[in-house]
């Protein structure tokens, strides 16, 4: 079932993950896009914890770090994560990396009080 707000705050979290999991990013922009958040506006704590994850690997390819993260994030407490589900649909179009941009703006932009 869709979700009727795309811009929902746990949709903004889901699309950030894909963004930094996809391979049309190079691993020096995941790392500066990470930079820009902070772990806290994750606010589900499954998502705040394979951003984490993500942001302590360092610049990896997007194959390596998809393959590193399912035993990261389940040595952290979470034994039933998929990560294929968390970041479904699995592939991500060159069209649809700018939407993926969006939400990690959006997702930032949350922050500014």
């Amino acid at each position: 079932m869709a979700n009727p707000n795309p811009n929902s705050h746990v949709d903004l979290e889901r699309n950030t993950l894909r963004l930094l999991c996809s391979v049309l990013i190079k691993p020096g922009t995941r790392i500066e896009i990470s930079k820009l958040l902070n772990p806290s506006v994750f606010l589900d704590p499954l998502h705040r914890t394979v951003f984490e994850e993500i942001c302590g690997v360092g610049a990896i390819g997007a194959k390596r770090l998809r393959k590193l993260l399912p035993g990261q994030v389940t040595n952290r407490g979470f034994p039933d994560f998929d990560l294929r589900e968390l970041l479904a649909p699995n592939r991500v179009t060159k069209a649809e990396i700018e939407g993926l941009f969006e939400s990690a703006v959006k997702l930032l932009g949350e922050l500014v009080f």
